[in-house]
């Protein structure tokens, strides 16, 4: 059986994400600012709520937690992820999502030489699973486990798993803007023959994409949203092809679902970071919608 973290970080995946650490001037242009962690204010808001950009894997040494974004877990009523990661039986329910549908191998999408290269990959590379499992996985999910393991840490972590763990201190309640129902429906909507086509080409350019993810880590870490956007949208063929289907469609949903949620409480919402900047980010429309977002030193 996959572990639960496995499984929460093979459906957070669909968002390419920022996180915490960097020495920030915030007297600068309010765009340019080098910030994640951003304050929600005005309209009908009797308290301030909050945006924060996460990364859903990163190396565990770098998932660390700023005073600032302490304060704000200390002071909101709840917090929101993409997903409940706190309802553990729906993590567990996930498990039947991994798989494509209608019994579908990757041999049945792949020719048999590609099929092979995908195969010999996972024999020099082992795996927490068998191959003979893998194959069943949507094409997606593999290639977002070769991601991970290519980031050559000895462990993995996800900045909302040390959010989680802040919070527990002070017994927050978590929820989310998506089910894993939903997030599922999103990998099923890009075509298999698609995402196994993908899977190739990640396995046959994966030093160039290593240098991306080094690059995006380096991005991450000095909070620079703009660049953020630029990279997350450049660097993932899937990504820029299926733009509004996985951010842009996404951030419209959930900005609907803030504006209903904060004038009866105070909420820190933490998403991917690739989720915020943008003329269709989350930080954009929620000014388009009245509010005042303004940004924070983390």
């Amino acid at each position: 059986m996959i572990g639960g973290k496995q499984i929460i970080n093979s459906f957070l995946m669909l968002a390419l994400t920022g996180f915490v650490n960097a020495q920030n001037d915030l007297s600068a242009k309010r765009d340019t600012v080098h910030t994640l962690l951003w304050e929600v204010t005005g309209k009908n808001l009797v308290r301030p709520s909050y945006v924060f950009g996460t990364m859903h894997i990163m190396c565990a040494g770098d998932a660390q937690i700023s005073q600032g974004l302490k304060k704000v877990i200390a002071s909101c009523d709840e917090i929101f992820f993409e997903i409940d990661l706190s309802d553990i039986n729906s993590m567990l329910n996930s498990l039947k999502y991994l798989r494509m549908n209608n019994e579908t191998k990757l041999s049945d999408l792949l020719s048999p030489e590609d099929y092979e290269k995908v195969k010999a990959y996972f024999k020099k590379h082992v795996s927490m699973l068998p191959f003979g499992m893998l194959e069943r996985f949507k094409p997606l999910l593999i290639s977002s486990m070769i991601e991970e393991q290519g980031m050559g840490c000895k462990a993995t972590d996800g900045m909302e798993m040390e959010i989680m763990k802040e919070a527990n201190l002070s017994s927050k309640k978590i929820n989310g803007l998506e089910t894993v129902e939903f997030q599922a429906q999103l990998f099923d909507s890009i075509p298999y023959q698609r995402q196994a086509h993908d899977l190739v080409n990640y396995i046959d350019s994966i030093d160039e994409y290593t240098k991306t993810m080094d690059t995006l880590m380096k991005v991450y870490k000095e909070q620079d949203l703009d660049k953020i956007d630029k990279l997350s949208r450049a660097g993932d063929v899937t990504v820029s092809d299926y733009v509004d289907l996985l951010l842009n469609g996404r951030n419209r949903n959930w900005v609907t679902k803030m504006g209903q949620l904060m004038p009866t409480r105070s909420v820190l919402f933490a998403v991917g970071a690739a989720h915020l900047p943008g003329e269709f980010g989350v930080i954009e429309l929620l000014r388009r919608n009245g509010y005042r977002v303004e940004p924070l030193r983390n």
